[in-house]
């Protein structure tokens, strides 16, 4: 998990502009009837792969980000950690329902690790930021890794604890480590957000930008077709 403070830092500065996820999100009309892969269960084989949930801030990035990799199956946005039993966007997004933006990810374990993942998810954003990536601010932006069983929340400590022995960071890691809860998928419009949408003012700017970066550190683990 060792890294450079230079690697970190240019990808954490993808996410430093003005816009943000919910503003954002405010300003679109959405379309309802678009079709949602990430949510179709019937073109992916599920025999053999593993769940990993994982949260970097707005999940548009995480499953844009995450979903490039090769060996990762299916990718679906939604909300984790929170007290409210029926969340939705526009009341996650007030910061009052506990719950955090963030991705379940189906896996193939043979072409991918939970390892892997883990690199991926702490290279995509910086981990020294409580509760706030660039400006979507609030505790549904902290990040967080939902562990499904022993052997994940023991490779989840050791990365984090790795991470913060390599001094790549100035602040210590402040990612939360806890066991996954129900997991609730976002509404249908917020799946393949990033795909579907690439056009749309947070996407081009900041997604874009970040996913770019990410494709050239991850060159040899990216799914084939994935430029």
């Amino acid at each position: 998990m060792k890294t450079t403070v230079s690697l970190f830092t240019f990808l954490i500065l993808c996410g430093m502009v003005v816009i943000s996820c919910a503003q954002s999100d405010k300003k679109q009309k959405k379309t309802m009837d678009k079709s949602t892969a990430a949510l179709d269960e019937t073109n992916v084989n599920m025999e053999g792969t593993e769940v990993a949930t994982l949260g970097t801030g707005c999940f548009w990035c995480t499953e844009a980000v995450l979903e490039s990799l090769d060996g990762v199956k299916k990718v679906v946005s939604g909300y984790s950690g929170g007290h409210d039993p029926n969340p939705t966007y526009k009341a996650v997004c007030t910061g009052e329902t506990g719950h955090a933006e963030c991705v379940e990810v189906v896996f193939d374990p043979k072409v991918i690790t939970y390892s892997d993942l883990l690199e991926a998810f702490f290279r995509s954003h910086d981990p020294t930021s409580l509760n706030r990536q660039g400006n979507d601010v609030g505790t549904q932006y902290r990040s967080v890794i939902f562990y499904h069983n022993d052997e994940q929340k023991r490779q989840a400590e050791k990365a984090k604890e790795e991470l913060d022995k390599s001094g790549a960071y100035s602040k210590p890691i402040v990612t939360e480590i806890t066991p996954a809860v129900k997991f609730f998928p976002a509404e249908d419009y917020h799946q393949n957000y990033f795909a579907n949408n690439p056009d749309q003012g947070y996407c081009a700017f900041v997604i874009a930008p970040k996913l770019d970066k990410f494709k050239k550190v991850f060159k040899d683990k990216l799914r084939e077709g994935v430029e």
